[in-house]
């Protein structure tokens, strides 16, 4: 976060940067960034402590056992499959805490139950010892040794240099898990609060830990020029950046956050989730009346509907419901959103790196700023997320002070079909 960003009321900013404000009109390289990053804390039982670790789901079934100390398989990662139904990849957190489990040979790197899955065999090699790390039964890292002072600590284990000698397997025990607290969400944010991600998960059913994500989320959009969207649990913020999952799961009420948050992050700039089936493995409640349905959209809450025997999104909306001037009605659904968070994350990135600092502010400058905005905005055209898109749509003009510049435009999101409503006219007899 080095630079400046955000939005702004008057052009008195301090910091380089792109400020930028998205407002509802009156009624009466310039390329597009990927999307398919989620971020959430994740409690597995095993895995790297109190930082953010990177996976993508092309690597999960490979990288599961090293990151999470089981298979991809596993009940314990089935959040993580869930965010994989629509994330190409995804930040994970886990909490710093939790005993780690031991033997006389070895230590689990990471705390955690998980360490308890791990054992050290030895077996003697002629002269020498084949020393085995085995996960779950699996060998996990073999390394040969005269003796233990030259065994080589591992993804899953520190040796503590204790004599070798041959056994079949002595499994690590003594692991625990810690209890989550709000402490450990602040910790999460802190440190994703540097990367780049579409859309941040939080399964909590605490409600501080609710408004902590909310005010996270309103911050990094609003002060910080960071746009991306949070998806919780039954919270209504009555606002764009925040998702509010209504439905609950039979095996775990909130658990349905981690699959929007996947759908959300995955979802392209020309979608949108409404009407999307539910692919995960929870049981979903769908036991809402068509009166009750209508209700919860109007409240701004992202409602799972039953169709036949499938489970569908029913609107991809937020939980924005006071529409004033600025924002309209538009900006409850989460395709308008989407599009301007493009725009806006977009339009910073082309400014802070090939303008700021680098190219003069003058005519010539802003020429060049005009032609990579409009391009930008030409892709999105192309695409179908935006339509009815002119140069003449885009402005850009001299600042108040000599080291800025003023942009402005008007863009007109376009969003999926939703509504069909259809006149058959039935000719008489002739």
């Amino acid at each position: 976060m080095a630079f400046g960003g955000g939005t702004f009321t008057s052009q008195n900013k301090v910091l380089p940067g792109a400020y930028i404000n998205f407002v509802s009109a009156a009624r009466a390289s310039a390329s597009l960034s990927e999307r398919g990053t989620a971020a959430m804390l994740i409690m597995a039982p095993y895995g790297p402590e109190g930082v953010v670790t990177s996976v993508k789901a092309e690597y999960f079934d490979d990288e599961a056992l090293r990151l999470f100390g089981c298979r991809s398989t596993d009940d314990a990662l089935r959040p993580v499959r869930e965010l994989f139904c629509g994330a190409e990849t995804l930040l994970f957190y886990r909490p710093a805490g939790g005993q780690k489990a031991q033997n006389t040979l070895a230590a689990a790197r990471y705390g955690g139950s998980g360490g308890n899955a791990i054992a050290i065999a030895v077996r003697e090699n002629g002269e020498r010892f084949d020393v085995v790390t085995l996960v779950g039964g699996a060998e996990a890292d073999v390394q040969t040794v005269s003796d233990a002072s030259e065994l080589q600590d591992n993804d899953f284990v520190t040796f503590t240099g204790a004599a070798l000698s041959a056994s079949a397997g002595e499994p690590l025990t003594g692991g625990t898990d810690k209890e989550l607290t709000k402490a450990d969400y602040e910790s999460f944010l802190d440190a994703v609060e540097p990367y780049t991600f579409q859309t941040l998960g939080c399964a909590s059913e605490d409600e501080e830990v609710k408004e902590l994500f909310a005010s996270f989320t309103r911050r990094m959009r609003e002060d910080a020029g960071v746009k991306f969207q949070t998806v919780l649990f039954r919270y209504d913020a009555d606002y764009e950046g925040v998702i509010s999952v209504e439905n609950e799961a039979a095996e775990d009420a909130p658990a349905l956050v981690y699959w929007m948050t996947g759908a959300s992050a995955g979802c392209a700039v020309n979608a949108s989730c409404s009407n999307r089936v539910y692919d995960g493995e929870y049981t979903v409640d769908t036991g809402y009346t068509q009166a009750a349905l209508e209700e919860g959209m109007k409240a701004g809450k992202l409602l799972f509907h039953r169709v036949g025997d499938e489970v569908r999104v029913l609107s991809d909306v937020n939980t924005l419901t006071s529409f004033t001037n600025e924002r309209g009605e538009d900006f409850a659904l989460n395709q308008t959103v989407r599009v301007l968070d493009q725009i806006a994350n977009d339009v910073a990135v082309l400014f802070c790196t090939r303008y700021l600092g680098q190219i003069p502010n003058d005519a010539a400058g802003r020429i060049s700023l005009w032609n990579d905005v409009v391009k930008h905005h030409q892709e999105l055209e192309r695409q179908r997320a935006i339509e009815n898109f002119s140069p003449e749509d885009v402005t850009v003009s001299a600042g108040q002070t000599k080291r800025s510049v003023v942009v402005t435009g008007v863009v007109t999101p376009v969003c999926a079909m939703e509504q069909l409503y259809m006149t058959v006219t039935v000719a008489g007899a002739a």
